[in-house]
């Protein structure tokens, strides 16, 4: 019998295959896991920037939606790239609808290459309709800025907190956009906070939040607790980044079968 536990995607798709569906999918298979999806936009990207973005229709999102709930066994599902308002009150009414799942949000809201991902108006929406009851929520520090309207430079934990009380039960502040030579992110709960730390690496990756936040939500289904979901994910994002190509032009891209790959860090 097949045990592989079924997890769900729910983002935009990236033409390059570096970042959103695509890299949703390969890091889930990559981590034991097979992977449903759920597009919510279209774009036209390679890793030097986005070209054009066409939003699907928010009743088309939920027919996906219940399309896979309705047959297939999901434990976990994270969300990426949500595009506006609309696609985010029609999604949480369909997650609502159906059976309880453990929640990542990856509050996506600009791309790696500068393109706006999400609109300004939907914050809003995202903040009262997805991270209650969300399992974890994992911003960069500008996401965190954004989602709590505090200074960028508050400091990590002040902004996890901000973000916990808006009743999500987790929340990974990443650090990659802090200067240093090491970058700290924090994992924050209501019973405390745990950092985890490693070294810079001297390289701009296209869709490393995006595998990130599928490699904990595989590591949740699959049945480990968040605190090894979440540092056994950075652990392995650490070594993609190792192992990332470079493309004609733009910023590199993971390998997520790459070689140097070992979901178990064995």
């Amino acid at each position: 019998m097949n045990n592989r536990p079924c997890v769900l995607t729910i983002a935009g798709s990236d033409s390059c295959g570096g970042a959103g569906i695509q890299a949703d999918l390969k890091t889930f298979t990559h981590h034991g896991a097979e992977g449903a999806s759920v597009l919510t936009a279209i774009t036209a990207q390679n890793t030097t920037g986005v070209a054009a973005v066409e939003t699907l229709p928010p009743q088309m999102v939920r027919d996906q939606l219940d399309a896979v709930l309705s047959d297939l066994p999901i434990r976990a599902a994270k969300t990426g790239m949500l595009a506006n308002a609309a696609i985010i009150e029609t999604l949480a009414a369909g997650l609502a609808a159906g059976p309880s799942l453990e929640r990542v949000i990856d509050p996506v809201m600009v791309a790696t290459s500068g393109a706006r991902l999400l609109d300004q108006d939907a914050e809003r929406a995202l903040i009262e309709h997805l991270l209650p009851g969300a399992a974890l929520v994992t911003p960069n520090l500008p996401e965190a800025a954004a989602l709590t309207g505090l200074p960028e430079e508050t400091h990590p934990e002040r902004l996890a907190e901000a973000i916990l009380a808006m009743g999500c039960k987790a929340v990974l502040v990443k650090g990659g956009h802090a200067r240093g030579a090491r970058i700290e992110d924090l994992l924050v709960t209501p019973a405390g906070s745990h950092r985890m730390s490693h070294d810079r690496q001297d390289r701009r990756i296209h869709g490393t939040g995006c595998a990130l936040s599928a490699a904990i939500t595989a590591r949740l289904a699959g049945g480990e607790n968040l605190q090894t979901a979440v540092g056994g994910a950075i652990e392995w994002l650490q070594r993609m980044i190792t192992g990332a190509w470079q493309p004609l032009h733009g910023n590199l891209a993971m390998l997520p079968f790459g070689a140097s790959s070992n979901p178990a860090g064995m």
